[in-house]
């Protein structure tokens, strides 16, 4: 079974107590369990890793390459947290390992404080989901298995 793996950032295991009004109440454990029942009628398998560390979330998605490459992995959902707004370095990441990531952010970052307005990750992800909540994760495993049926 081919699988996805759902990535988040720094302060992500906050979720349900950091800014409920910005970020609602549902927790990081309610947003994978909420991945992996979508992976259940998706057909596909979820792994899921928050990592407040920077290294650790390159060794992520430098690892996802393998399975790119052997085909069992379709990709990476990714919530890069403030790291998005700072970090050239998942972006290398991303760009140098070919790994198709959706950028998936639960607020809309652009209604924001307008150091929230620049992403990193952007211009190396295949595709963005902003403003929608958790739900942003749902779509954005959903785009994954739709471009892998395109290819």
């Amino acid at each position: 079974m081919k699988s996805i793996l759902i990535l988040n950032g720094p302060n992500l295991n906050l979720l349900g107590i950091r800014e409920p009004t910005q970020y609602g109440n549902q927790t990081l454990a309610d947003v994978e369990d909420m991945c992996r029942a979508a992976g259940e009628r998706l057909g596909v398998s979820v792994d899921c890793l928050q990592s407040n560390h920077e290294g650790e979330l390159i060794d992520a998605i430098h690892k996802a390459r393998e399975g790119v490459l052997d085909g069992s992995v379709l990709g990476i959902v990714f919530n890069a947290g403030a790291y998005t707004h700072t970090s050239v370095a998942l972006h290398d990441a991303i760009k140098g390992t070919d790994v198709p990531v959706i950028e998936v952010h639960i607020s809309n970052v652009h209604a924001r404080e307008s150091f929230r307005h620049h992403s990193y990750i952007s211009p190396a992800a295949a595709g963005i989901i902003v403003g929608l909540g958790v739900d942003g994760y749902v779509l954005g495993m959903e785009a994954l298995v739709r471009r892998a049926t395109q290819a």
